[in-house]
């Protein structure tokens, strides 16, 4: 008897998350509908609105976000950590909802007017004109979705590494507007294998190099605390013998988002542990100039160092 309740409550469990995951998949497809009705300068106001909710009411994660700040920033005053965070969870929502805007992206024009694209002839003379493949490395700064996307589109078609949504539904949504114009993705725990043929046929190969690094195995600095340091990248580019750069979105004065490609110089590095390292601490470095110089652009969300 006791088997069969057992059996029950299982079953019951499974019932309540698969309607959930339904539910949160419905409220997703919903808002993208509105969203992409709405005018650009709307959905920004829509964005406000919904990240000072977040902030204000729910609360999402804040003494995390106020914490972190602070120890990454002890120079500024209480109230100026309230202002980049504000800002945080409305740029957050920004990023959200534009997601959602991805579909109205038809074409070239449409992404050069929602992105510049400052010195796209980095990546272009630094992969022979197109033909080598190379490792683009960002973080989730600004607008890293519509990066990848409006990159896919002005400069050459990658493939994004994801990590797979718990909510399969949500997953397959967002992985649909993510390819839609010409970008692939491949999931984490096939991202070496696939990676590496990708590069040899002078393939793009997108990586957020950011968060925390769940293996725990590679230590360093990062905004002047322990933290993990995330060595795919670096081994990506040094295995395929590809240059690797570092491409950053965030939101410009004009109203359009402005992307910065920097190259990291790898030509004294060969592919070992220690110049893994090395490479990996110089692309680490350069998204710490960023999240240093425009705060309010960085997912402060996740909790970075809880590994450290």
């Amino acid at each position: 008897m006791s088997s069969v309740r057992e059996w029950l409550r299982d079953n019951d469990r499974e019932w309540v998350k698969s309607a959930s995951s339904w539910l949160t998949y419905q409220m997703v497809q919903f808002i993208g509908v509105i969203v992409r009705r709405l005018t650009r300068r709307q959905t920004r106001r829509l964005a406000s609105l919904l990240g000072d909710f977040l902030h204000d009411i729910v609360k999402l994660r804040r003494e995390l976000v106020y914490t972190n700040l602070g120890l990454s920033f002890p120079e500024k005053s209480p109230q100026e950590i309230r202002d980049i965070a504000i800002k945080v969870y409305r740029n957050v929502a920004v990023a959200l909802l534009d997601v959602l805007r991805l579909p109205l992206i038809r074409d070239k024009e449409d992404a050069a007017a929602l992105v510049d694209i400052e010195n796209p002839e980095v990546f272009w003379q630094g992969t022979d004109n197109g033909r080598k493949g190379a490792v683009l490395v960002s973080a989730h700064y600004g607008n890293w979705e519509l990066l990848a996307f409006a990159s896919g589109l002005l400069v050459k078609p990658m493939t994004i590494i994801v990590k797979e949504l718990s909510n399969i539904l949500v997953d397959r949504a967002i992985n649909r507007l993510r390819t839609m114009r010409g970008n692939s993705i491949v999931y984490d725990d096939q991202a070496v294998r696939e990676g590496l043929r990708l590069l040899g046929e002078g393939g793009v190969l997108a990586i957020l190099a950011d968060q925390s690094d769940p293996s725990a195995t590679n230590f360093g600095e990062f905004l002047g605390r322990r933290a993990t340091v995330f060595h795919g990248a670096a081994f990506f580019a040094l295995r395929a013998k590809v240059p690797l750069f570092v491409g950053m979105c965030r939101h410009g004065n004009d109203g359009k988002y402005k992307v910065e490609v920097t190259e990291v110089d790898t030509s004294d590095l060969k592919f070992c542990k220690e110049d893994i390292a090395t490479l990996a601490l110089r692309y680490t470095r350069v998204l710490e100039e960023y999240i240093r110089r425009w705060p309010e652009e960085w997912f402060w969300l996740h909790n970075r160092w809880k590994n450290g």
